[in-house]
């Protein structure tokens, strides 16, 4: 059925269904769920067009807006942040005319604000809705919606109405033609037309589309317009696919999907029918047909781009500025450092780090990704299944034990842990039940009282620590990792030496540590911790896949402590001094507080030194909730107010998580180490004279270069058009399916990020910012990895990163602009 023919009448030309449908599938970026949420480019799968391009398609196809309204960027050249030269340069790029600045400028004053875009193109919902002023958008998309929270449901319902073991699209025809919703709503027969669709989903995709009767050439356009309509549960659906293609395995849950909803419209036209609507679709598709041929810009997104661009430039030149203001700097002598402390690049680092410094000199910190290259697979104490700790580019490799050393106690907590969870199951269907409800509610009610009130005025936490969830305190703080190789339930669990001591040199040679080990080398792993809050696992490590770093540090520090893996690294002359010792650590970024799990392994012989260095910490977070304190516009008992958030049930913004990220550094950190990103940049460690045949850049620029770059737009889409590519109100958000949020009771599923996470009730907390990428390295090496990685190179020439070459003097001297050229600056 695969190689299935499509054949539309009036149409000579024969393309195949699947990649039809494949096609238009790919355009859409997949979403993770809340318990791993992961920040994703919502322009994924069409960057390989230039942005201008993609910015014209999605205002067609979805009235999607790609730049925030002329107001934003009025302001900003009042304000004297976008110059006449930025304005100059943008004309020159973009309309290559040489408009006239001032005559530009001047346009500005008289342009109002446009609302919230409308496609100019439509489906047969549109049409319908318009024609009848029935909104059948609104009811198709609910309908859709409540069937897929059920199908895709991960637990939080009491019972699914879907049956996902028969597969995506029979499991909705099943439901579709028992479901009478439809036809008391007024569309008559809805259910014999969904019967009487084929069972097999590419036959009945066919059937819709000769229903439809859609010319193939506007078949594109009409395929993007529908997924985007129902764009967070198409964006569920390519993540389910991506994960299995991860792994080398089919994925086709999109392609169901979309005949899903191709099917939806085929029944929809058979039960709403009439001259008008009939002649309505007509011209619908016939402006479908020219919606694909045009390509000019309109004037208005022209000018929008333009401004867009002109902001890009001011920000980079603020940020080539402040590299060629900075003091000139050579490399550091190689005298032993007090400790190193290797943070994520995460953009919450750079302020702690640069706190730490500034309190203690002898303190060295080294930038790298969150997983610090041990991609494993966690099982949580008392768990069954583990879950990704890597970036979801990658495969994960082996399987990680969570225990408690003393196996009485490890015994005694995990059958503890299973006992609350059992409990806690009970409880909840008691609260949930249609008839115990009542019971609960009435005489139970008033229980709660004093914990709400405590809760309310943050004196207790309405959940419980992530960190112990299910352990008595004592418990929790002994949890350790397991590295010995065994098995757990069905699974191979543990690191064999040798792998043990291959992971060990991948990471120290990536991270540029390979000489000058200092007594303490700290791993610091990072996590964020709120309540209340659907969306807290995006304040989390997206290294990490969107979990806490604490897994990854405590794996890492247990290898690199390890003898024998100590003693095998010395044959690849990687040689670490007896008195180093590694130490995992987790950065909370809400409160800036730095656990130590492994203290007992730190030497009585250094006891003295490493009090120091707690001291230094706790001076270095003090430092850094002082600075995020003004952003927080907390002007009064600044620290306790910022930990304070941690716990605080009625918090919207606990933290501004990565909200203003626009660059990303690759270099050593002598380059940095004077300059101050406000907490604006990713900082990666990286010396390409350590590198002889540069594949640590290659990794770098087909991963954390890419990572960031999807960081980075989906906070930009999540600011340019909240409504397609965000989630709304925080306030609105109710969870569905134990996956994702809906905003209110109804719609679609919302994708991105909260309105609160970009803007604090008055102005931008994230302004939209495409990722400036500065790295020291040749420029030949760089284009090198650019034309062997078309995916990667995608990025650069269309515009969606812009990439930076820094010389040996911490200068930046040259600005990619395309096709592997670069121009001096």
């Amino acid at each position: 059925m695969e190689d299935q023919v499509l054949l539309l009448p009036k149409e000579r030309k024969k393309i195949t269904l699947t990649t039809t449908l494949q096609t238009a599938c790919k355009k859409i970026a997949p979403v993770w769920p809340l318990e791993n949420f992961v920040a994703v480019n919502p322009y994924l799968g069409l960057t390989d067009k230039n942005f201008e391009t993609v910015a014209q398609q999605l205002a067609t196809v979805g009235g999607i807006q790609t730049t925030l309204p002329v107001s934003f960027y009025r302001n900003k050249i009042r304000e004297g942040i976008i110059s006449r030269k930025d304005l100059g340069e943008a004309l020159m790029k973009k309309a290559g005319n040489g408009r006239d600045v001032d005559a530009f400028i001047q346009s500005l004053e008289t342009k109002e604000d446009a609302g919230v875009g409308t496609a100019t193109i439509a489906t047969y919902s549109d049409v319908a809705t318009q024609v009848t002023k029935q909104d059948w958008n609104r009811f198709v998309t609910g309908r859709i919606s409540t069937w897929a929270a059920s199908y895709f449901d991960k637990g939080q319902a009491l019972w699914k109405a879907s049956n996902p073991q028969i597969g995506l699209f029979k499991a909705w025809r099943e439901e579709a033609t028992v479901d009478l919703t439809t036809e008391i709503t007024g569309l008559k027969g809805f259910r014999k037309a969904v019967e009487a669709l084929p069972a097999d989903r590419l036959q009945a995709a066919q059937k819709a589309l000769e229903v439809l009767d859609v010319p193939e050439s506007a078949l594109p356009l009409y395929l993007h317009r529908l997924l985007l309509r129902v764009g967070g549960w198409s964006a569920y659906a390519a993540r389910l696919d991506w994960d299995k293609e991860l792994y080398g395995k089919k994925g086709a849950v999109s392609l169901e999907f979309l005949s899903v909803l191709l099917c939806w419209e085929a029944c929809l036209l058979e039960c709403l029918d009439g001259p008008q609507l009939r002649f309505s679709w007509l011209t619908a598709k016939k402006r479908l047909v020219e919606a694909n041929q045009d390509t000019e810009l309109s004037e208005e997104l022209s000018d929008l781009l333009v401004l867009q661009e002109a902001f890009d430039l001011a920000a980079q030149r603020a940020l080539i500025e402040k590299f060629q203001r900075a003091p000139a700097n050579e490399m550091a002598k190689p005298t032993r450092p007090k400790a190193q402390a290797i943070f994520c690049i995460d953009v919450r680092s750079e302020v702690y780090r640069r706190n730490l410094e500034q309190t203690d000199s002898e303190v060295e910190t080294i930038g790298f990704a969150g997983f610090f290259a041990f991609p494993i697979q966690f099982v949580p104490l008392a768990h069954s299944t583990g879950e990704a700790q890597c970036p979801v580019l990658i495969p994960t490799g082996p399987t990680i034990l969570e225990e408690i050393p003393d196996a009485a106690t490890n015994k005694r907590a995990h059958s503890n842990r299973v006992l609350r969870h059992q409990l806690k199951q009970v409880w909840k269907s008691f609260k949930s039940g249609a008839i115990t409800c009542f019971s609960f509610v009435s005489p139970m009610g008033l229980s709660y009282l004093p914990k709400l009130f405590t809760d309310s005025f943050g004196i207790t936490r309405p959940v419980p620590h992530p960190d112990g969830a299910g352990l008595d305190r004592k418990e929790a703080k002994q949890k350790s990792i397991s590295l010995e190789v065994g098995n757990h339930a069905d699974l191979s669990v543990g690191i064999p030496l040798e792998q043990r001591t291959q992971l060990a040199k991948n990471a120290l040679n990536a991270m540029s540590l390979t000489e000058n080990f200092a007594p303490f080398v700290l791993i610091v792993g990072h996590g964020s911790t709120s309540v209340n809050n659907p969306h807290a696992t995006g304040l989390d490590c997206g290294a990490c896949g969107g979990h806490s770093g604490e897994a990854n540090a405590k794996v890492a520090a247990a290898v690199l402590n390890d003898k024998e893996v100590r003693k095998q690294l010395v044959e690849a002359n990687l040689s670490i001094p007896e008195d180093t010792v590694f130490l995992a650590c987790l950065h909370d970024t809400t409160t800036d507080e730095v656990r130590i799990f492994n203290e007992q392994e730190v030497p009585l012989s250094h006891i003295g030194e490493f009090g120091d260095l707690k001291r230094s910490l706790a001076k270095a977070a003090r430092g850094a909730r002082a600075e995020r304190a003004l952003r927080m516009a907390i002007t009064e008992n600044q620290d306790q107010a910022l930990i304070s958030r941690s716990k605080d049930w009625s918090q919207v913004r606990p933290e501004w998580g990565l909200a203003g990220c626009s660059a990303f550094v690759v270099a050593p950190r002598e380059r940095t180490k004077k300059l101050n990103f406000g907490g604006q940049s990713f900082l990666h460690s990286y010396d390409w004279k350590k590198d002889a045949d540069f594949s640590i850049l290659e990794l770098i620029m087909t991963a954390p270069m890419v990572v960031t770059s999807w960081i980075n737009l989906q906070y930009y889409g999540s600011t340019v058009d909240n409504l397609n590519f965000g989630s709304g109100n925080k306030t609105l958000h109710n969870v569905t399916a134990g996956l994702g949020v809906l905003e209110g009771y109804s719609g679609d599923l919302r994708v991105g990020l909260p309105m609160q996470s970009v803007h604090d009730g008055t102005r931008y907390q994230h302004e939209p910012l495409r990722l400036n990428v500065v790295i020291e390295a040749p420029i030949e090496a760089m284009n090198a990895i650019l034309e062997k990685h078309r995916a990667v190179r995608d990025l650069c020439d269309n515009t969606w990163i812009f990439l930076l070459a820094l010389d040996n003097g911490g200068k930046v001297t040259h600005r990619y602009r395309g096709n592997l050229q670069w121009e001096a600056l």
